[in-house]
């Protein structure tokens, strides 16, 4: 399927009615039609894996069609080069959320870059790095702790960043890696509790959510069945 034919397919199917919905959940709707997610993950069905397709896609500037080229991209050509392109090109957590999860945490870069796009100061360039963490946490069902244990230095570094897309982020990555299994779980905690005689409302905010989720019963119950099982 050509560029122009599936930019013609987002055309038919969005709704500029959904722009005004968008902006109030804090997406960036520069450049975007008002089209909703399942709908987009719709068309990605019909659209075979084309890396080349991805990258014309990316380069239309169209949020929609952004999203739409991490959807279609092919895992194992993409380069770290091209993260980096595309990373600096975020300009809302949609988006951002969207391309960490559903392919650069595939990638063979993804935990170096969770690390490295932690300590960067670009908002959502650091928001990417702590995605990363917590759709790591989620997906790489094979993953031992230690490449988890790596990041809590840098959650617990950066938990003092006010810039709500960084903090939500940073909280995001603490509680689904403490959700990952007991060991972990105890981790978190233990991380959080440290966070939480951090001088900063913003750290204090990030440490009580966080703590609140994962000593919570139905967690530590799950917890418990996965140790056991």
């Amino acid at each position: 399927m050509k560029v122009e034919t599936i930019l013609i397919r987002l055309q038919d199917v969005a709704d500029p009615s959904r722009l005004t919905h968008m902006e109030r959940f804090g997406i960036n709707v520069k450049n975007a039609l008002g089209v909703s997610i399942p709908n987009l993950r719709l068309l990605a069905k019909e659209i075979p894996k084309n890396h080349s397709l991805a990258l014309k896609l990316w380069d239309t500037g169209i949020h929609e069609a952004r999203i739409l080229a991490c959807y279609v991209d092919e895992i194992k050509r993409v380069t770290e080069f091209q993260l980096e392109t595309w990373v600096k090109d975020f300009n809302s957590w949609d988006l951002c959320d969207q391309c960490c999860g559903n392919l650069f945490d595939r990638t063979p870069f993804a935990y170096s870059k969770a690390v490295e796009w932690s300590k960067r100061s670009e908002e959502f360039v650091k928001r990417a790095g702590f995605v990363l963490m917590a759709t790591l946490s989620v997906h790489d069902k094979n993953a031992e702790n230690k490449q988890f244990n790596i990041f809590f230095d840098l959650i617990k570094d950066e938990s003092m960043d006010d810039r709500v897309y960084v903090k939500k982020a940073v909280n995001w990555a603490l509680r689904q890696i403490g959700k990952r299994n007991q060991r972990l779980n105890e981790k978190a905690i233990i991380v959080g509790l440290d966070i939480l005689k951090i001088e900063s409302k913003t750290a204090r905010w990030i440490a009580r959510d966080a703590l609140r989720e994962l000593s919570c019963d139905k967690i530590q119950e799950r917890l418990m069945y996965k140790l056991k099982n």
